[in-house]
């Protein structure tokens, strides 16, 4: 996801820029920082906000799946004990957790989205 959206961010790149930037004597590192980078890091920020929600998924599943120690063993030995009460609370930090990680590369995305508008 995360390179589906990178990819899609470098196409999306007038290629007027790097050639013109070659033509002004930018050296390809340079024309990567300056260019490509500014350019597609909205689109980069976007598949890492989804690709974090879907790794705290991934997480979750995988813990419940293997149950020996962590979340997903606290999550059964709720469930199995009926500790209804802290099998929600823990759901809920969980939840709060994947909001708080999307939310924080929201606002960086929410800060560089600008530049995708400049392309």
């Amino acid at each position: 996801m995360i390179v589906l959206d990178t990819r899609a961010g470098v196409i999306g790149i007038d290629p007027s820029l790097p050639e013109t930037a070659t033509s002004f004597g930018a050296g390809p590192i340079r024309i990567f920082f300056r260019i490509y980078l500014p350019a597609a890091l909205p689109e980069v920020l976007a598949g890492l906000r989804l690709g974090l929600i879907r790794a705290v998924e991934g997480v979750v599943i995988g813990q419940l799946l293997v149950a020996i120690m962590g979340v997903g063993e606290l999550f059964e030995l709720y469930s199995r004990n009926f500790l209804f009460e802290e099998f929600w609370a823990l759901l809920f930090i969980m939840f709060v957790l994947a909001f708080a990680t999307s939310e924080a590369v929201g606002i960086v995305e929410r800060r560089v989205e600008h530049w995708a508008g400049s392309r």
